[in-house]
């Protein structure tokens, strides 16, 4: 099969990197790509993953047989609903789907509709009303803003006075542009927070194995929140009864719901969730899978990605037939950012080592970087994800950093203490 994935991330070049070791997987093209999916994929420059029409066109001219989007944009945007339309086969949501992650109120209304496990809420497209709302309620409080703002638009209040400048950085000031004409204020809710992606066929759902990230920028969980600093795979948290528990409250009923509103969900659904003394609830749906989350997911899973992609792309119900194994390791990835990050930094550094970290054992997925005069130099925010799988998470976490330790760039910035709460646990 030819395969076009879209998107130029550590998700993409992890999903690139899977794919490529299916004995289906003929040709693989990336748009954009990055330096580090070259190795698998043929990257394509010129073409932008929100043209839907020129997507199309490519995968036209180039006989793609299956289509996998990793970003969202894309995704909201209706790229699906456009190879669809064009005879391709695409791994991913409908555009009316993937609402369940282009509008926070759109989730939280749905949840609300079914039943689903979530924060309480309220939606305001006033400033001053939400300010009101978040005086009456209080602080610890959650302000999030309704549409796409990459990973960024949710602020965990602690205060009142930070809740009250978050509407309005969000609300007044646009921080995050259009995404930010609403806004879902939320309860805080206690507990440990962990991700469980599945594949679904819009019918069947298989979970994938449980992983937990690091939202905040600083060791310690301090600092602002980030597209993810490091994240680890299987989160201990997340136990079987746990997995099955979530599987029942909230992945079948929400796969359920979004049929019976006619929005059939296919593809990967990712749940973010609170693990509180009242069993999951949930903190976000995304229409795709996370990022660094696929990055410590994907090698651990053992079967045929480009099978199960395509089962759950054509909904022919032979995903309910299918036995996908896991193994039965841990995997532990550490995101190499820019200094800076989220907030400005610099880009253009030349990064050495790569090789090196391999030689450690690790993979090395490429998020924010270019190729420039023969050289890879840092073009993001987050620039690699340093992968290591073993035995178990301690000896992961060893190897994951003996690769960061191996990798060099001007302003290099990392949490050291990723995995922290699996390693604790291991402790007591």
């Amino acid at each position: 099969m030819n395969i076009l994935v879209i998107g130029g991330g550590g998700r993409e070049h992890t999903l690139a990197w899977k794919l490529a070791q299916s004995p289906k997987a003929t040709k693989l093209y990336a748009i954009p790509g990055n330096p580090g999916m070259a190795a698998v994929a043929e990257c394509v420059s010129g073409v932008s993953i929100e043209d839907n029409d020129a997507v199309v066109a490519f995968a036209k001219e180039h006989a793609i047989d299956l289509a996998v989007i990793g970003p969202e944009v894309p995704l909201t945007n209706g790229l699906v609903d456009a190879f669809e339309a064009a005879g391709i086969l695409a791994f991913g949501p409908r555009k009316a789907a993937a609402e369940l992650e282009g509008s926070k109120s759109f989730s939280k209304n749905l949840m609300k509709k079914y039943n689903i496990p979530t924060a309480k809420y309220e939606v305001f497209t006033d400033a001053e009303a939400a300010k009101a709302y978040v005086k009456k309620e209080g602080a610890p409080i959650v302000v999030k803003a309704d549409g796409l703002a990459a990973g960024k638009g949710v602020i965990v209040a602690m205060t009142e006075e930070e809740a009250l400048a978050a509407v309005s950085d969000i609300m007044e000031d646009q921080e995050f542009g259009a995404a930010g004409s609403r806004v879902v204020i939320e309860e805080f809710m206690e507990g440990e927070e962990a991700s469980l992606l599945c594949f679904t066929d819009g019918e069947t759902i298989v979970p994938m194995i449980s992983s937990q990230d690091h939202k905040r920028a600083y060791d310690g969980d301090k600092g602002p929140n980030t597209g993810g600093m490091g994240t680890y795979a299987p989160a201990p948290v997340m136990t079987p009864a746990m997995v099955e528990e979530t599987k029942k409250k909230i992945l079948e009923p929400v796969i359920a719901a979004m049929k019976k509103e006619g929005r059939t969900y296919q593809g990967c659904l990712y749940a973010g969730l609170m693990i509180t003394s009242e069993g999951p609830k949930v903190v976000e749906f995304n229409a795709r899978f996370g990022d660094p989350e696929t990055q410590v997911v994907l090698p651990l899973l053992k079967s045929d990605l480009v099978q199960i992609m395509v089962a759950c792309a054509k909904g022919d119900g032979s995903l309910k037939d299918m036995d996908i194994q896991w193994s039965d390791g841990a995997a532990v990835c550490v995101v190499l950012a820019s200094g800076g990050y989220p907030k400005a930094y610099k880009k253009g550094y030349e990064i050495t080592g790569l090789a090196d970290a391999e030689a450690e054992g690790c993979h090395v997925f490429h998020a924010g970087t270019a190729e420039k005069d023969g050289k890879i130099v840092t073009a993001g925010g987050r620039v690699l994800g340093v992968v290591a799988e073993a035995e178990d998470v301690r000896a992961a976490v060893k190897k994951a950093y003996a690769g960061v330790d191996a990798i060099d760039f001007t302003d290099k910035m990392y949490r050291k203490d990723i995995a922290h709460r699996a390693l604790e646990r291991q402790n007591k």
